[in-house]
This record gives C-alpha cells, structure tokens and sequence, in this order.
C-alpha cells in the first residue's frame, strides 16, 4: 500500500510540474476524457465564457424499452421502464489542463430503490482531472475504474440492449479515489496505456464506512496495429467500419482490501469483510463492419466466500465468487443495419455452488443506427439456461425492444 501511495505522489508531482500547452479552441468542446469514455456524436451544447477561462458542456441520454419476459414457472409478463436517463456536464476552469466531469441519472434503474437512512444513488460520476498533456490524465473523485471493457464502456454505446451476465456478476465497476492513466494511442503503430487506481473499494456514494482497507486496481491496454478510429475501442460493433484491421488486446488487476459489499464495489452488504481479487481479460478486433469481441471476468476471495450474521447463524450472505467467459460477434451493413450475437458462459465458486445456479446466456439483436450509437433503435432475443448444483434446469428467455436517444 505504501508503495502505492508514493507512486500516485510521484505521478502527481511529476504532472503537476510539466508546461504543455494544450490547444484547444472554442470550437472544439469535445472534451476526450480516458476516465470516462463517453461516446460522443456532434459536440453537444457548449459554452465558453468570453475570456475563455471556463467552459461548460451539456448533455442528456435516455433510453426506453419494453420488454416480454418468459420465466421458467412464472407466469409471462410486460415491463415498460426508462432503463436509462442520465444528465451530464463537463468543462474546464481556468485552463484546459484542469477539467470536470459530473454524470447524474434520474431512471428507477439507475437510482434503485430509496431505503430510509441510504444515500439516494443519483451521483454517478463527480470528478476532477488534470491533463498536462495528451499522454497523462490524473483523476481524483468518484468515476469508473479501469476494468472490463464491457464495462468502461458507456452503456449508450452497447450493440444489444444490456451488458452480459458476467459484467453484471464480476465486474468492479465505479469507485472513489485517485487514478492515474499513460496514453500513448497513435492511429498506424503499436500503441499502449497504462492505468492505474487507489480507491476505496466501497463503490459509488458510499458514506459512513471508513475502514482501512482500500482497493488498487491496474491494468494494461495494447493495440498491436495501431488505435481505433475515433477511439472505436469505447464503443462496440464496427459503426465506423474500419479501412484497416485494428485489434485490442487487455487485462486488469484488482485487489480489494476487507471489502464490505457481496461484489466488491457492487451488491449488498456483506456480515464479513473480505478481500476479493478480480481478472479482467479483454480482446476486440473490427474491420470493415465486422466487430469481435471476447472476455474473460474472474473474482475469488482470501478467504470462504459465506458469512454468517453473528446475531443469526440461520441468516447469511456470500460474496458473488466464481468466473466467466463472453464471445460476441457482429456486423454492420452499409445501410447501417447490424445483427449481433452473444453467447456467455458463468461458473460459480464451490464456495456458493450449493446456492447459486452456473449459468449460459445468448443473445441475438438488431440494430439500426441512426446517428451512430446516439440514436439508434435495439431488438434483442435474449435465451438464459440455469443449471442448479442438484441437477435440475430452468429456462428463461425475453424479447426486447429498445429506443437509446441522446446529444
């Protein structure tokens, strides 16, 4: 941990004392964030003080569905919901070198249900940067950690309607800290970022639960033949179909010290703190309107994965261990129509098999974009097999349609 702490100051020190000057012009407010991947299509809407000091950029996203659900011993249903509605701002102060980002979302969904004495979930992303320049971009505040691709991405720019399973199992998603990224992204040569995070392993609004244990996470990206165009790798299918083969290739690291959650950063509380380690295995490839992409997601703990509330030794908990696997194809027609599938694969520990189902998804949708994945419309046929420790088997599938809209 110490030696954690002196990178991170070394990095600061080391920013904080570089003179590059970045350019940037009151015509160009699309501020380009690594933290924050947002996909972007047009530049939203800006304002520029008339000094040039300060600048504001404003933007919204929503998205509607409704979907017919087929559960295994239920009885079919319709769900009608705002999956998404999400409110964002960002600018700099003072100088492009020092920038914001505030993301807020206002969808059921999204906020969760309002539980008497529990923070209202409205903050999704509140933080700082600097960026002395295109190669360093220091964070302090609450946004995503570099993990999984599915998930660093922006949820406005997924080719079906919904990340995978395993991404909602083991994924380490939001957090508060200090994050430190090297981008060294160059569009016709082997190119590479580092990224780095000391964080509080909590997850996103989390008050009251100082503890002294924290999260550190890492991870490495390569691009063998060069970057994605228009940063490709933050958004999935080919919808800007490459001219040449682009591959990216990564893997992330995370340890989180005494966590209290059942899925580190995510999830219920746990009656035990445990330490959790989570692999996060990455590869995307598009060309020419094809798209690939398969993941590997993995969270194992130091110790058993049950507690017990020590009031009740009837009532308990477990932290979500156990891996999985994500295959995902695609292509995008000239007339920007694109079919996609899926296929998932999730493996519990044996600490929890007794409880909790190993499961295989797939997926097969429609999309056509309108202005790339800013206004697209989403069918997706989604087909679930859960197979239970003893034997038995259930099956669950749902049809979908989905409207994504946004500036």
């Amino acid at each position: 941990m110490k030696k954690a702490v002196a990178i991170l100051v070394f990095f600061l020190t080391f920013s904080l004392q570089a003179q590059v000057t970045i350019k940037q012009t009151e015509d160009d407010n699309d501020v380009k964030l690594s933290t924050l991947p947002y996909y972007n299509f047009g530049k939203g809407i800006g304002l520029t003080s008339p000094d040039s000091l300060f600048q504001l950029n404003i933007r919204f996203r929503m998205q509607n569905r409704v979907t017919y659900i087929d559960n295994e011993d239920e009885k079919p249903a319709y769900d009608g919901q705002i999956r998404r509605l999400r409110l964002r701002f960002d600018g700099y102060v003072g100088n492009p070198k020092f920038l914001y980002a505030i993301q807020l979302s206002f969808a059921p969904g999204d906020v969760g249900e309002v539980i008497p004495g529990e923070n209202i979930n409205i903050i999704r992303d509140a933080v700082l940067f600097y960026r002395p320049n295109k190669n360093w971009n220091i964070s302090f505040g609450q946004t995503k950690l570099p993990g999984n691709r599915q998930r660093v991405n922006s949820s406005g720019g997924l080719q079906l309607t919904d990340r995978s399973i395993n991404n909602a199992k083991f994924t380490i998603d939001r957090d508060f800290g200090f994050q430190v990224h090297n981008l060294n992204e160059y569009l016709n040569k082997f190119s590479y970022n580092f990224k780095g995070a000391v964080s509080t392993g909590e997850g996103r609004n989390a008050t009251g639960k100082a503890d002294d244990g924290v999260a550190v996470t890492g991870k490495v990206e390569l691009f063998p033949f060069g970057a994605f165009k228009k940063d490709g790798t933050y958004f999935e299918g080919d919808v800007i179909r490459e001219s040449k083969p682009k591959l990216m290739l990564s893997g992330a690291f995370q340890q989180n010290n005494h966590a209290r959650r059942t899925q580190g950063q995510l999830g219920v509380d746990l009656f035990e703190q445990r330490t959790m380690k989570s692999i996060l295995l990455d590869a995307m490839f598009k060309y020419n309107g094809w798209a690939a992409m398969t993941s590997y997601m993995s969270r194992n703990t130091s110790e058993n994965a049950l507690t017990f509330n020590p009031d009740d030794a009837t009532d308990f908990n477990y932290a979500f261990v156990g891996k999985g696997f994500d295959y995902q194809l695609s292509y995008n027609f000239p007339s920007n129509y694109e079919i996609i599938g899926r296929y998932s694969i999730q493996k519990v520990g044996k600490d929890i098999e007794l409880l909790v189902p190993d499961t295989k998804q797939y997926s097969i949708g429609v999309t056509k974009y309108i202005w790339e994945h800013t206004f697209k419309l989403q069918t997706e046929v989604t087909f679930d097999t859960l197979d239970y420790y003893d034997g038995s088997t259930k099956n669950n599938w749902y049809l979908r349609f989905q409207v994504e809209i946004g500036i």
